[in-house]
């Protein structure tokens, strides 16, 4: 039986990060002053391409959500992004403003466990080639018949 619980979480993930991440070029959301501690991290961020880079990388991966295209890779590259926000709010904003985030890690780690068999040879402790691999396993299946 299928479920929509991925379905859903991949779009909301995507709707977030596809709003937030066009606000950043085009300021249709009104945005707090930020802290005073942040100050020095916002003009940093701002200054230069860093700024930009997250932007432009929230909105291409939210593409690649909202599209249901590449949505392994859409979370790899979404989850350093994910990260900081959440480490940000943590630290610097306070545990007021962590709602959000934390409902944004809880989407990517459902998605990122949905979608697990794709992530596993990251964890395999030796790397193997494509073709050493079928061939090792045809050899397997060779010697067990």
């Amino acid at each position: 039986m299928k479920t929509i619980a991925p379905h859903v979480a991949r779009v909301l993930l995507g709707l977030v990060f596809l709003v937030f991440g066009l606000n950043g070029f085009l300021h249709f959301l009104p945005m707090p002053p930020p802290p005073p501690e942040a100050v020095g991290y916002f003009t940093f961020l701002t200054g230069s391409y860093l700024f930009t880079l997250v932007k432009g990388t929230e909105v291409l991966v939210a593409v690649l959500l909202l599209s249901n295209r590449f949505v392994p890779l859409a979370l790899a590259l979404l989850a350093p992004v994910t990260v900081n926000i959440l480490l940000f709010h943590a630290t610097v904003e306070g545990p007021a403003t962590l709602g959000l985030p934390v409902v944004l890690v809880a989407l990517q780690l459902y998605l990122a466990w949905h979608h697990r068999e794709v992530y596993a040879p990251l964890f395999r402790p030796r790397a193997t080639r494509a073709g050493d691999a079928k061939a090792s396993a045809q050899g397997r299946l060779a010697s067990a018949a």
